[in-house]
């Protein structure tokens, strides 16, 4: 289980990545049912990131898949094409998304945007590794 203050150390984590290069982000912790914990969202961050982030953690939860490697299947004629029209639209298939596990088990996930693809899944991969 995530906790509150796992999650504000998740945050707080990517925070100082998301500083180190540079880039604003948006954060958003989920617990093992894909509810938002927490969110961050970084001075001068753009404000449509914010639910881009939470969908994100959303989405990792839900599949338990980091969602770069969700987009990667989820091309035209992928095995996972369309997924993003399911849930109600609220599956992402950007990079940014993280299953959260602690002994091998998926407890929650991260959800970060606001850079490129590649930022905001180094971010949300620092926030992963400070649980």
């Amino acid at each position: 289980m995530i906790t509150l203050k796992d999650a504000k150390r998740i945050i707080e984590a990517a925070e100082v990545k998301a500083a180190e290069i540079g880039q604003p982000m948006n954060i958003a912790v989920a617990d093992a049912g894909g509810n938002l914990i927490a969110h961050a969202r970084m001075d001068g961050a753009w404000i449509g990131s914010i639910d881009i982030s939470i969908k994100k953690a959303y989405t990792s939860r839900a599949f338990d898949i980091a969602t770069k490697d969700l987009a990667t299947h989820s091309q035209s004629g992928g095995q996972f094409f369309g997924i993003h029209a399911s849930n109600d639209g609220k599956i992402m298939i950007f990079a940014g998304g993280i299953p959260l596990k602690q002994d091998g088990k998926v407890v929650g996930a991260i959800g970060v945007s606001g850079g490129s693809g590649d930022q905001d899944h180094a971010v949300a991969e620092a926030g992963a590794a400070a649980l």
